[in-house]
């Protein structure tokens, strides 16, 4: 076959696949998303026809041309679609970009006129479509590179050509292959484990079972302290909690071989009762999953299946709604959620020349996962290396150690290079999903409106693991309760042990599920007033300078540092007066919104290091340990360089995410990409800026300036180069350290207003007109923090609408696969009237930004809840609002009202 101009005599393996022979020879352009034809990241193109190269034989492609992402420019010079592409910034983590390009590098123009057919068979889980529709239609972003302007990702033009570099993207040599044998049952007891004829299979080096791993306990999750989260997991174990849950692991040669090896190896179990449900799992007599674990291990109740609670109460809320002039009382349900991101968990390990072991992960903490590995296998700091590439979307689900203890095992036990890569059913069967949630609301308010009481009873299922299970209840119970002012407010809550796969960290940690609950209720409350419900939100909403009062416990360092609400709910009263558009004749017309409010950086301590370095050309090279996995961090932080250097962004370049470039970075999770780690960047720039003018003062004097390439001032000019130059001669390097532990903390807000038909016929709901107000403080990049917005409310659509891992009463996940599992696509997500507040800036924040990376996701599902619930006059308390759900609940006349 030709491959992008080349000649390739290589034969495929028997029953191979064009994905997997083209990465073999070296085309990592073409990605792994599905292996199933349904996510259309390893689109090429074959004699021009664009196909799904993991579901076409390697065979068929004999005496064809190919093109894959990499050969579509002319030379130097970009194709068309990938120039649009980079113009329009149409990618954030950039996994799928490469099967976009090369579909919308295939259309005609009467496909590109129907984009929602077009793209049947592409996803994108981070941008909501928007801005790859833009790119396809040559929409030109206007580059403006300071902050405040949208200065374009310093990745894009790798992305767009398919020459950035993700988690598997690297040819190691001397690589063996792991593949995991999972347990056939939700609960039970390994008797014996026959692995004889599994070592027998030609190409197998090691079967590792419970009795190779080290007996310590961890945490999956993981935060700055490890004693956040529960001590409850071993690498591999002798109980088995969940279907899904290794048990043993093979090392080989060859992924065949290591997957017939796993069918070898036979095990023999002593099946234990399991219970699947959150709220039977509390109640006396249910089986208990970590009997053999106390308080030590950071459990609140291993014997009754609570692995964290939260109780507290502020006034008398049962007198309050004794008193109240209108009460309303509520259960609401959200579903198991999968984070879905294109890049399913893996790692690759190997041992450098130093014999140091070093890992290479999809991962949003690798210094957390260095740590980990260190102490469960006694190993110094400085012995074990972990780093990124460019990871290919985590929301969450990657501030998880899930792939890298294993490989790591297997490494050390092999002493050879190990590569480990999620499947996509594993991903769903095996990784961690949205915690599903149980929440009992009661309310109370006076005639006039004012709240008198919120109380909230939530159960959350952690699944067979607590990995997140009491900080993500925590966290639910904290600024879903503190938004509004309220004299009275209870909380009861429990995150509960079952036998199902574990839940984990997942993009708004919480807060969107009691927001659900929340805003719902108090929709239904203003109705029982007769007040406008955006009105009744505006007269209970907190206000600049109020306390936050939760009685989850309170944060001291926590305040609403800078307010933009106020100007949220001004987006949401214009939205509702402008004209209505048309919905289809027969269908019900409806409106609704909710609000939300969230923490910029996570409690208990965040921190972050960046080094800014003058380098002899005259550019910068800026340090930090973050990862970027299409949250726009990168950008960030060169931007908030650049301002404070007096320079362009182009002139700063950011090596990140590995744990030899920088003392230590906590990782990008909790919204602190901006707000921690850029504090860190813009500590390092001042200091690095004070240095610079020191080194010059003796020849620019004190009013000196710094340019883009030089120090200015009484008519002197002292370029970059002669700086770094002078330093070198002294024998000094001009660079500077920041730091920043992750507080004060501040506040951010957002606003969601929908206006939606249903169809009574059908159960469809056809969103009419979507609108989103953040604040977001001083917005660094709005292309890019517009991105993020749009991103957050499609996802949160899809958990809405039609998102959910189903369990059948074996405990077994009944869809694992993108064709059963139902994600957004093109032509599910509508577009959205994104409005920033303006003359917000935030102290605490860097240059006065805020987070938006989590918070769009969480007023969507409540404000489309409030919505139908305005059209139809059926409060649905349940998610998804799945089409049959709701054709079956207004045709029987069933629901709340």
């Amino acid at each position: 076959m030709i491959v992008d101009g080349v000649h390739h005599d290589r034969q495929p393996r028997p029953g191979q696949c064009l994905r997997t022979h083209l990465r073999d020879l070296g085309h990592f352009g073409v990605k792994k998303g599905c292996d199933a034809g349904d996510c259309g990241a390893c689109t090429v193109h074959v004699d021009g026809a664009p196909v799904h190269s993991c579901v076409y034989p390697a065979v068929r492609a004999s005496d064809k041309t190919i093109t894959t992402i990499e050969g579509l420019a002319d030379g130097d010079e970009l194709h068309v679609v990938q120039q649009r592409f980079l113009d329009a910034q149409g990618f954030q983590c950039g996994f799928c970009t490469a099967g976009f390009v090369m579909t919308t590098a295939a259309l005609d123009e009467r496909q590109r006129a129907d984009l929602p057919r077009a793209f049947k068979g592409n996803l994108c889980r981070c941008t909501g479509y928007r801005a790859i529709e833009d790119a396809v239609h040559g929409v030109r972003h206007a580059v403006e590179a300071g902050v405040g302007g949208n200065a374009p990702a310093p990745a894009g033009p790798l992305v767009v050509t398919g020459a950035a570099r993700y988690t598997f993207d690297v040819d190691v040599p001397d690589l063996l292959h792991l593949t995991v044998l999972r347990s056939p049952h939700a609960h039970a007891r390994i008797v014996r484990i026959d692995t004889s004829a599994a070592r027998d299979v030609p190409g197998v080096h090691a079967v590792l079972t419970h009795a190779d791993a080290p007996a310590k306990r961890y945490s999956t999750g993981r935060h700055e302290r490890d004693q956040d989260d529960p001590l409850d997991t071993r690498v591999l174990d002798d109980v088995v909690r969940f279907r899904g849950q290794r048990v043993a692991a093979v090392v080989a040669e060859s992924e065949g071989a290591a997957e017939e090896a796993c069918r070898r190896i036979v095990v023999e179990y002593d099946v234990l009762d399991a219970v699947l449900d959150a709220e039977e799992a509390l109640r006396p007599g249910a089986p208990v999953l970590h009997a053999d674990k106390g308080p030590g291990d950071g459990i609140a109740r291993a014997e009754a299946n609570v692995a964290g609670e939260v109780h507290g109460e502020i006034g008398d809320v049962e007198a309050a709604l004794a008193a109240a002039d209108a009460t309303w009382t509520g259960t609401f349900r959200t579903q198991r959620v999968q984070h879905a991101s294109l890049e399913t968990h893996g790692s690759v390990a190997w041992f450098d020349r130093a014999g140091r072991l070093v890992v290479r992960s999809s991962s949003q903490v690798p210094f957390l996962t260095r740590r980990a590995l260190c102490a469960l296998f006694d190993l110094p700091l400085d012995r074990v290396r972990v780093l990124t590439g460019r990871v290919g979307g985590g929301f969450g689900g990657k501030q998880e150690m899930l792939a890298e203890d294993l490989v790591a095992l297997a490494a050390l036990t092999t002493k050879r290079p190990v590569k480990y890569e999620y499947t996509r059913s594993e991903q769903f069967e095996a990784a961690t999903t949205r915690h599903p949630f149980t929440t009992r609301v009661r309310l109370g308010a006076t005639r006039d409106g004012t709240l008198t009481a919120i109380d909230l009873r939530i159960v959350s299922n952690t699944g067979a693991y607590g990995n997140h299970g009491p900080g993500v209840l925590f966290h639910a119970c904290g600024e879903s309760m503190a938004v509004y002012r309220c004299d009275n407010k209870k909380v009861e809550g429990y995150a509960a042990y079952t036998n199902t796969v574990p839940s984990g960290a997942f993009r708004g940690y919480g807060l969107g599920q009691v927001l659900f609950a929340v805003e719902s209720a108090l929709d239904e409350l203003a109705r029982e007033l007769g007040l406008d419900p955006v009105e009744f939100r505006a007269r209970n909403v907190i206000r600049a300078g109020d306390p936050l009062v939760t009685p989850a416990g309170h944060e001291a360092d926590l305040t609403v540092a800078s307010y933009g609400l106020d100007q949220c709910l001004d987006v949401v009263r214009a939205a509702r007066a402008a004209p209505g558009e048309p919905a289809p004749a027969g269908w019900l017309v409806g409106e609704g919104s909710a609000v939300a409010m969230i923490a910029t950086t996570p409690p208990n301590g965040h921190y972050s290091d960046a080094t800014l370095t003058l380098l002899a050309d005259g550019h910068y090279d800026l340090a930090v340990g973050t990862a970027e996995f299409g949250n726009g961090s990168t950008t960030v932080f060169r931007q908030i360089a650049a301002d404070v250097l007096g320079t362009s962004t182009d002139r700063v370049t950011v090596r990140q995410s590995d744990t030899d470039v920088v003392g230590h970075d906590t990782g990008a999770f909790g919204s602190t990409g901006t707000t921690v780690t850029g504090n860190a960047v813009l500590a390092a720039a001042g200091s690095l800026r004070a240095v610079l003018l020191a080194a010059a003062a003796r020849t620019a004097g004190g009013d000196a300036r710094l340019e883009a390439d030089a120090v200015v001032g009484n008519g002197v000019h002292v370029t970059l180069k002669d700086l770094w130059e002078a330093a070198d001669r002294a024998g000094r390097r001009l660079r500077a350290d920041g730091h920043f532990g992750g507080t004060p903390r501040s506040v951010a807000f957002n606003a969601q207003w929908f206006r939606v038909a249903v169809d009574p016929d059908t159960g469809e709901i056809r969103i009419l007109r979507s609108v989103h107000a953040a604040d977001a403080g001083t917005v660094m990049n709005p292309m890019q923090c517009r991105g993020q917005i749009e991103g957050g409310i499609a996802q949160a659509l899809g958990a809405a609408l039609f998102e959910e891992v189903r369990i059948d009463a074996d405990g077994a996940v009944t869809n694992p696969t993108f064709r059963t599992y139902h994600l957004p696509t093109f032509a599910d997500v509508p577009r959205t009237d994104v409005h920033f507040v303006t003359g917000v800036h935030d102290p605490v924040g860097p240059l006065g930004a805020k987070s938006m990376s989590e918070s769009p996701f969480n007023p969507v599902a409540p404000a489309l809840a409030n919505a139908v619930r305005d059209a139809t006059g059926v409060r649905f308390t349940a998610l998804p609002l799945a089409r049959d759900v709701v054709w079956r609940t207004l045709t029987e006349g069933t629901g709340a009202r």
